[in-house]
């Protein structure tokens, strides 16, 4: 594989959500998404969160592929759909190689009026299901601008996790990202 000759790139997304729920579900995607592991390239999935069961269809049929699950599951913040989303994301959090990346979710809430408590059940949620060890931080710039922007996403995670140990929060802005995509040097 190309991609492979390279150190800069560590893995491939494909978004779900703009395309037809079968796209996933067709064989020869699955077989191209198993070849990643012969690689050590990781696979990000951006589906929303009624597209859950069908992605834990698609990590399960790729037990060797380490998956990134993009911006908490997309849950519907906005409408205050919790469930079943929180029960589908218990059940993506048992397959251990799916890591959750905590990202733009104030795109998903009322961009004229969310507020951190709109926010916290579903970043506490993410967290308590996957674990300190099994999550990431990303921006998801410029698509937070729907929410109020980069800079209200950093000031609003970094208040979720203020309470947080050193440790864990390590984990989650730096050395779990790090161990994922074997970056070394900084």
């Amino acid at each position: 594989m190309w991609a492979s000759q390279t150190s800069l790139i560590k893995g491939f997304r494909r978004v779900l959500h703009v395309v037809p729920n079968d796209v996933s579900q067709n064989s020869l995607f699955r077989e191209n998404i198993k070849l990643l592991s012969n690689y050590d390239f990781t696979f990000d999935i951006c589906a929303r969160a009624d597209q859950l069961p069908i992605v834990i269809e698609l990590i399960d049929s790729c037990p060797n592929v380490q998956f990134i699950l993009d911006h908490c599951g997309v849950p519907d913040i906005k409408n205050g759909f919790y469930s079943p989303w929180a029960e589908q994301m218990k059940d993506v959090a048992k397959r251990p190689n799916v890591i959750a990346k905590i990202s733009g979710v104030i795109a998903y809430g009322d961009a004229d009026s969310w507020a951190l408590s709109d926010i916290k059940p579903y970043f506490d949620h993410t967290v308590d299901v996957f674990g300190v060890d099994r999550i990431i931080w990303g921006s998801d710039s410029p698509v937070c601008n729907l929410g109020g922007g980069l800079a209200t996403w950093v000031a609003l995670t970094h208040n979720l996790t203020a309470e947080w140990s050193k440790y864990e929060r390590n984990c989650f802005y730096n050395e779990n990202a790090k161990k994922l995509w074997a970056i070394e040097g900084i």
